[in-house]
């Protein structure tokens, strides 16, 4: 622990005693010299110190004494919010501080006989190579459904994927296992090992400012969400049977007529796999250049990935839904079953799709995390061994 001695003045006290002897003579005065210790400060970091963390533990305290006054100021003069102990002798700083800059110690110390000392003291904190910031996808106060991933985004590659994994909390208020993934270096998501339990609350946390995310890189601001799990809702696709049907709580509820994309063409068939809506539109302009369409307007468009995978309105195939796969990767639906769809799925609900050769996978980009099996899923982990 460093320590520096802002104020250390002894006094010399002169003590004068004189010595009677039994013989009646008189010796000379002996002098005796006492030390008396005024308050010693000491702080953490050291005056002077650099390349402070900015959320490191700083505090000054003081032996021998008490502080009449002490506090902490930014280069512009801004009293720092702390912390001064029930006994006087200890101030803790109580707020993040900010990168590359000169905080100053300024106050009095007094001793048990009231003689005052100042306090004065500096230290610069440190100035990174460069600074990250990161995106949630989750929101707070927000409802999703029991599919939904916490996906956190980073502005450039992150070097040291340990470090910033252990900076990141899920707490679950129903007893959740699941696990952390990095999908690639900019990138990371948690999910849980099984759908969600419904009306479960979900706090994310990731204590990433002030954090070393390596090559010189810290985090540049704290990110944290609190939201809800709602009820079990999950739709189930057959591209073989060219049925959508909805399930609430595992019990049907719905059973929609719907083309898939076009069997014969790859890159029009939808793919089989666990989907996620991702975000709903009542109206949504569609274009594909690979196919000549632009700007087509759709309604209740449910976004279920990110490689143009839609459920939505299609009163252009009704005549197929139901009977053949024409579309070009979404699914088609009748205008009252897509609005009907749109009314009754949450982001975060899962889409599983069955019957397509073509499968889900990262090369089709958010959410492809349910096509990994969970035994592959936790060797992602950065803290996997």
């Amino acid at each position: 622990m460093s320590r520096t001695l802002i104020s250390r003045r002894s006094s010399l006290i002169l003590v004068l005693g004189l010595l009677i002897v039994a013989t009646g003579c008189t010796r000379a005065p002996a002098l005796n010299f006492v030390l008396v210790q005024r308050p010693q400060v000491m702080m953490q970091p050291s005056d002077g110190a650099t390349d402070v963390n900015p959320v490191d533990r700083i505090w000054i305290a003081v032996r021998g004494g008490a502080f009449n006054a002490v506090g902490l100021t930014s280069p512009a003069g801004k009293a720092i919010i702390g912390q001064l102990s029930a006994d006087r002798t200890t101030w803790t700083v109580g707020e993040p501080l900010g990168y590359d800059k000169t905080y100053t110690w300024s106050g009095t110390a007094v001793d048990s006989d009231g003689v005052q000392s100042p306090v004065s003291g500096s230290f610069h904190t440190l100035k990174p190579g460069e600074q990250i910031s990161a995106k949630l996808n989750v929101t707070d106060n927000a409802t999703y459904g029991i599919a939904m991933p916490v996906a956190l985004t980073f502005s450039s590659p992150i070097r040291d994927k340990v470090a910033v994994e252990r900076s990141l909390s899920i707490h679950t208020s129903v007893p959740t296992e699941g696990s952390w993934a990095w999908l690639d270096d900019t990138t990371v998501h948690w999910r849980p090992k099984n759908y969600f339990t419904p009306n479960t609350d979900v706090t994310v946390a990731a204590r990433l400012y002030g954090l070393s995310m390596g090559n010189g890189a810290y985090g540049r601001e704290d990110l944290t969400a609190k939201f809800t799990i709602g009820r079990s809702y999950v739709l189930k696709g057959d591209t073989q049977t060219h049925r959508l049907k909805g399930y609430a709580d595992g019990v049907q509820v719905a059973d929609y007529a719907a083309s898939y994309g076009l069997d014969s063409d790859p890159r029009r068939a939808t793919h089989s796999g666990t989907h996620v809506v991702m975000a709903k539109f009542p109206t949504f302009f569609m274009t594909n250049p690979k196919f000549d369409y632009y700007n087509v307007e759709t309604r209740w468009a449910v976004q279920v990935s990110n490689n143009g995978e839609f459920v939505h309105s299609a009163p252009w195939s009704v005549g197929q839904q139901g009977r053949r796969n024409v579309s070009h990767g979404c699914v088609n639906l009748s205008p009252s079953a897509a609005k009907a769809v749109f009314n009754a799925v949450l982001p975060g609900d899962p889409v599983e799709i069955t019957g397509s050769a073509q499968q889900l996978g990262s090369q089709d980009g958010d959410y492809f995390d349910w096509t990994v099996p969970w035994d592959v899923w936790v060797t992602k982990s950065a803290m996997h061994n």
